[in-house]
């Protein structure tokens, strides 16, 4: 055991229809002229037509393949639609909770209240139930906008608002005028039983007139054949937050994820009762400060800061910072790309001791 202290559109028909004129233009005459393949445009069909082998148009086809930009799986179209981030509530009353498992990305952090609150990001999976939903934070804000996501949540702070409205950001906040986006489940008492869904937030976002086309950033995900992680085998992380509150992950070699367990239990999905699963863990150190009263904190979510990576079984010491819109890590001064599949980033305040085996 070690404690260490601690991340256009062309249609495929179209391409299809272009292999059969392929083959219904192979038996003209004349002399083809050679056009290399990362030139070609639809425009040039005919030089495609005369140059290239019937067995050709399967493998343009397979390199125009999409994917998904925040998971970087394959997509069978290009993903062009703003993300969605959703506030979700993990005090007690709110577990377990539904839908994370269909989010692309989650963050979890302190929220006041010593306990945390998950930010998580759908663009990939139309999930049908998400929530509980709750309130939102300046440093939460500034998540969903560095993602150019709508911003989903049921209340704010008064310095999360100033943010929002300051900047114009498309949100939708069911507590001031949004309510028809979000419902009311009858078996937990409120405010523990808020939910919404990708359906109920397109709704919204299409009702608000919210710009529909995508400006947000990019991964950097692995490339096949690219080196992984050079840190030591790890297979249990257990992260401590505060009050004897703390997340774990078990790594799954079979299928190459790490199972999320809270306080020594599996966290599953309320609706499926599988437990959550993630391809790629990182754990950020950041700073932290409680700023009133009430608790609310500062977490500083731009950095730069340290961190681990989590990846098939293996670690590595990270730095990491906010750049082009995303906080990606970095060894050596490179970036540690991601791979493909979802990714929950657990931030933490300086000086966490994270335990290791």
């Amino acid at each position: 055991m070690k404690s260490l202290p601690l991340f256009r559109k062309n249609s495929l028909t179209t391409w299809l229809v272009l292999g059969c004129s392929m083959i219904a233009i192979s038996g003209c005459g004349g002399t083809p002229k050679t056009v290399p393949s990362t030139s070609l445009k639809p425009a040039e069909t005919s030089a495609i037509a005369t140059t290239t082998p019937a067995s050709k148009p399967t493998s343009i086809v397979a390199e125009l393949l999409f994917h998904f930009p925040l998971t970087g799986l394959p997509s069978d179209k290009e993903i062009k639609s703003r993300p969605f981030m959703v506030m979700v509530e993990n005090a007690p009353q709110a577990r377990p909770q539904t839908g994370l498992d269909q989010a692309d990305i989650v963050y979890e952090i302190l929220a006041e209240g010593e306990i945390t609150r998950f930010v998580s990001v759908f663009q990939s999976h139309d999930a049908k139930v998400i929530g509980p939903v709750r309130s939102i934070r300046p440093y939460f804000v500034e998540i969903g906008d560095a993602l150019d996501a709508v911003i989903v949540h049921a209340g704010w702070s008064q310095d999360a608002m100033n943010i929002m409205a300051g900047r114009k950001l498309s949100h939708l906040d069911e507590v001031y005028g949004d309510g028809a986006y979000y419902w009311r489940a009858t078996d937990r008492k409120a405010p523990h039983n808020l939910y919404t869904s990708v359906d109920k937030m397109k709704q919204g976002a299409e009702a608000r007139k919210f710009r529909s086309e995508w400006n947000g950033p990019l991964l950097t995900f692995a490339k096949e054949g690219q080196a992984k992680l050079t840190g030591a085998a790890v297979n249990y992380i257990q992260i401590p937050y505060i009050q004897g509150y703390f997340a774990s992950y078990e790594y799954k070699a079979a299928e190459g994820v790490y199972m999320r367990s809270m306080e020594g239990k599996p966290h599953v999905d309320k609706e499926t009762g599988k437990q959550l699963q993630t391809k790629n863990l990182l754990v950020l150190e950041s700073k932290h400060k409680i700023v009133d009263n009430e608790g609310r904190r500062e977490v500083d979510v731009f950095g730069p800061g340290k961190g681990l990576i989590f990846q098939e079984g293996r670690s590595q010491a990270i730095t990491w910072e906010r750049k082009n819109g995303l906080l990606r890590a970095y060894a050596d001064g490179r970036e540690v790309p991601l791979l493909p599949g979802n990714t929950w980033v657990q931030i933490v305040p300086e000086g966490t001791t994270i335990k290791m085996e």
